[in-house]
């Protein structure tokens, strides 16, 4: 079956999607893989272009989801793929921790250099986001002495014991899996949006609430850290209202807690600073990276202030494949894209194209409540006729529309209404577009 494309159309569509080929490998992957793992789109890519994923029935589709924002440079960069072939022909592997290589100090020297705040740092490389979070926490603890852990509504860390304990969303991310972690402390977020005295007040009431939390509940000689998304990713793209996250840093400094950073998911220029915690000119104490730091290769980082990253006694943190030699490579070389490419202020321009059509949509729709984020990290929130009810169902059918027409689009959420934007920062205007037409089609058809 041939699906029509309107003639100048960048996507292109040869088969149904999924098409026949992606079924056939969809039903082996049920016969062979855990059925644990969840899919957006059974859909089985053969290689990407620049922007476009090529599936394996030949299918062109608009990649809207970076692999939830690793693919920044995208996910064939030709820097990225000779890095990690020359590196691969010399050594895949040693253990930084057994022999040593550059490419280990390599990174963690970017990181110092190009992370927040004017003060002497040290980094430690991992291999997935949730790791760089648990050794984020234990490095707080080591440097306090102190248990407790405070962390924000809607947040997402990940999907360790400690990282699901953090985690606020259940399903799927926490059902049947208890019990959780202990000393883990939750305080809302400055969710405008849903703020129940209003949007002005978010931040004020948000801050106090969390003071009290601290300062009443669990005492702050007893608060390790404080963990916090500067965007929260899984949790809808909230973006705190202005002041939050500063006045959570200053009262965090001011009680000895060590204030955390998640910046696994809007690192490395994707919502149009190099860090998304630059926007209020936040210097967290620690802050973890992954996703884009890779471009496609599994590598994590915790990078702080010295004197708290040296707390951890030696051997304390490590892991057998911590910084692996060919995922260093790769984290060079991607770190030299966004940088020579400009890709910060990519981030910026796509956000000037996308956020005007987003907020069309809030005008044109009943049930688009909130267009919100920033650069290259932007997100359209579903609501009933009443405005404010999440609307999952209404996420679900515009994603699924634009999936079925070559535009790759994930839905997020606390409450599963949030559709989510994070093309590739190489994507060009006229693919931007392009998907934006598909998802306002789809919008228009509720």
């Amino acid at each position: 079956m041939s699906v029509d494309t309107a003639a100048g159309t960048i996507r292109e569509l040869r088969t149904e999607i999924p098409g026949p080929k992606s079924r056939e490998l969809h039903a082996a992957r049920e016969r062979a893989v855990s059925s644990g793992f969840g899919i957006t789109s059974p859909v089985f890519i053969d290689h990407v272009e620049g922007s476009l994923l090529v599936d394996v029935d030949g299918n062109k589709l608009i990649d809207f989801a970076s692999g939830i924002a690793v693919t920044s440079v995208g996910a064939a960069n030709p820097k990225v793929a000779e890095a990690v072939a020359a590196q691969a022909k010399l050594a895949t592997h040693t253990c930084f921790m057994v022999t040593e290589y550059q490419g280990f100090v390599d990174v963690c020297e970017k990181l110092n250099a190009l992370t927040p705040g004017d003060f002497d740092k040290r980094s430690a490389l991992f291999t997935s986001g949730a790791e760089a979070i648990e050794n984020a926490v234990k490095i707080a603890r080591a440097y306090t002495g102190r248990p407790a852990i405070v962390v924000l509504d809607h947040a997402y860390h990940g999907r360790t014991h400690m990282t699901m304990s953090m985690t606020a969303k259940n399903v799927p991310y926490k059902q049947s899996f208890g019990p959780f972690a202990s000393e883990v402390y939750r305080t809302p977020n400055a969710y405008g949006f849903r703020w129940p005295s209003g949007r002005e007040n978010a931040a004020a009431e948000a801050l106090a609430s969390l003071k009290e939390m601290v300062l009443t509940q669990i005492g702050a000689g007893n608060v390790a850290c404080i963990v916090a998304e500067p965007i929260a990713g899984e949790g809808g793209f909230i973006a705190p209202e202005p002041g939050f996250l500063k006045g959570v840093q200053d009262f965090a400094r001011d009680h000895g807690i060590v204030f955390i950073a998640d910046e696994i998911q809007t690192g490395f220029a994707r919502t149009g600073h190099m860090f998304a915690s630059e926007f209020e000119g936040i210097e967290p104490d620690l802050i973890t990276t992954a996703k884009a730091l890779g471009g496609g290769m599994p590598i994590s980082a915790v990078t702080g202030r010295t004197e708290i990253m040296n707390a951890a006694p030696v051997g304390g943190i490590g892991g057998t494949y911590a910084g692996n030699p060919v995922a260093c490579a790769a984290a060079l070389a991607a770190i030299e894209v966004i940088q020579e490419d400009d890709l910060v202020g990519r981030a910026k321009t796509i956000e000037g194209i996308a956020m005007p059509r987003l907020q069309g949509f809030v005008e044109t729709s009943p049930y688009v409540g909130e267009a919100r984020g920033r650069g290259a990290m932007l997100a359209i929130e579903f609501v009933s006729d009443d405005g404010i009810t999440p609307n999952p169902d209404a996420a679900k059918k515009v994603a699924a529309h634009a999936n079925s027409q070559g535009v790759l689009t994930l839905t997020c959420g606390t409450f599963g209404n949030v559709i989510r934007l994070l093309p590739p920062l190489v994507i060009t205007d006229d693919e931007l577009n392009e998907g934006l037409d598909v998802i306002e089609e789809a919008v228009r058809a509720l």
